[in-house]
């Protein structure tokens, strides 16, 4: 049985697609492609059918990381289709739980920065509206929080 991840964000061009490829990426390494599979969406409807946004893209390629997918809108489906929902901040983890409304999924969300074993911060923080130096740190941060993951699953 795959276990399934799926990363969340505002918009799911920024953060969550970068926490998937990310995540895909350490998974192909570990050998691990038939037992983990990877998903991300949006809180919103912003941009539904894009791609990453090339700021990221360039920022995760610096990394040798490519980023690939299209902006898709959380739907209160994916609490039945996923095993962990993994929120960027906490105004993503509060929209997300304000779709289980019968608290049936809770304890299936968590926060990303709760995985990141060499960054204090809470929250993954949103570069849109930033330069270079924002999406390279989300990048950072990322790849800190997605080791973290895949070694909690691991065990």
């Amino acid at each position: 049985m795959t276990y399934r991840l799926l990363f969340v964000c505002l918009g799911n061009i920024c953060r969550s697609p970068a926490a998937e490829n990310i995540m895909n990426h350490l998974i192909a390494q570990a050998e691990l492609t038939s037992e983990i599979s990877c998903d991300s969406a949006g809180t919103s409807s912003y941009h539904i059918g894009a791609l990453p946004d090339r700021r990221m893209r360039a920022a995760a390629a610096e990394q040798s990381i490519q980023l690939v997918g299209h902006a898709r809108q959380f739907t209160p489906a994916d609490f039945e289709a996923f095993d962990l929902i993994l929120a960027m901040d906490r105004d993503n983890y509060r929209h997300i739980l304000a779709l289980d409304r019968t608290r049936a999924y809770h304890s299936k969300v968590k926060m990303m920065c709760d995985y990141a074993t060499n960054h204090a911060d809470q929250e993954v923080p949103d570069p849109y509206y930033g330069g270079t130096d924002g999406f390279n740190y989300v990048i950072d941060l990322l790849l800190d929080a997605c080791a973290g993951l895949l070694a909690d699953l691991d065990h």
